[in-house]
Formats: C-alpha cells, sequence, structure tokens
C-alpha cells in the first residue's frame, strides 16, 4: 500500500506519471529519462529504502502492448511499511536505463541477471556481466524471441570430443 501523499508527492515532481492500482499495490509508470531521479527521490524524500527486487518483462506479442520491455522496480518503505511498483518501459534498439547501483547497493546482482536474461542495458552500472550464462553466450534466454529449441546453447561453444579431453 502506497499512501495517497507520497504518490501526490511524486507526481508533484515528475510530470508524466501513470498510476494504476491492482490488488492493493501501487504501480507507478515513469519515464526512462526520470527513472534515476524519481528513484532518488522516492529513497532521500520519502524515506523508500529498499529496492526488493528488479526484473523484466518481455511484452513481445502480448495483447494491445505497444512497448517491448517492461523493467519493473519493487521498493518498500520499512518504517512506514509502503510499498511501490516502478515500471520502465523501454524498446529496441535502445535496451539502456539508468543503473540504481547508486542508490541500492543491493540492484548491483538483479541488474545482471536482467542484462543477462533480457539484455537490458545499465548505464553506470559498476560491473555489467553476465552473472547466469556464460559470457560467450550470445542470446538472452527470456525474451519471447528465444527459439524453443534453445538456440545460443550449443552453438557459441567449441565441440569437446572424447578424444581431445
Amino acid at each position: 500500500m502506497l499512501l495517497p501523499e507520497t504518490l501526490q508527492a511524486l507526481s508533484a515532481n515528475f510530470a508524466g506519471l501513470e498510476s494504476s492500482e491492482f490488488r492493493g499495490g501501487t504501480r507507478v509508470v515513469v519515464p526512462r529519462d526520470s527513472l534515476l531521479a524519481a528513484m532518488r527521490f522516492l529513497r532521500d524524500q520519502r524515506g523508500f529504502d529498499l529496492l526488493v527486487d528488479v526484473t523484466c518483462v518481455d511484452y513481445l506479442n502480448y495483447r494491445d502492448a505497444t512497448d517491448r520491455f517492461g523493467l519493473v522496480y519493487l521498493l518498500t518503505n520499512t518504517t512506514t511499511n509502503e510499498r511501490v511498483t516502478i515500471r520502465v518501459f523501454v524498446n529496441e534498439p535502445d535496451l539502456t536505463v539508468p543503473s540504481v547501483v547508486p542508490l541500492w547497493e543491493g540492484a548491483n546482482w538483479m541488474e545482471r541477471e536482467v542484462y543477462d536474461m533480457f539484455g537490458i542495458r545499465f548505464a553506470g552500472h559498476p560491473d555489467l556481466r553476465r552473472i547466469l550464462m556464460p559470457e560467450e553466450f550470445t542470446a538472452y534466454p527470456l525474451r519471447k524471441d528465444y527459439p524453443l529449441q534453445g538456440r545460443g546453447e550449443r552453438h557459441n561453444f567449441p565441440v569437446l570430443l572424447r578424444s581431445e579431453s
């Protein structure tokens, strides 16, 4: 639950925000250019001291979707028990958003996972490299256009023969 004054303060400081309610939770869509400033505002001015999660949704072929990827940030204020979902939409070819690692150090591995699985780049991330897949892996396995046959899983690695091992 998000206090009304928090949503009002956020809307007063950042133009173009869209908010909605779903099952008691508040979701706010923030333009990419305002992401870092809005997140800093929530942390510094509204006390959102815990970044719970960073994840991504691929809306490829999703009915009525206008954007390809939706980044989702879950924030909590541990003092007031407020929770808010911040969403940012990005489209190809520019899949870059500012990193929130300077605000919450815990975003480091979560952003790396989103990069590894979806190919979203986080500008300013201190160590943006794959975290789950090998460095040689060239695909992003959680994208909707990733082939079910697993293209990339075997195609990018050298073949080891029994006689050479």
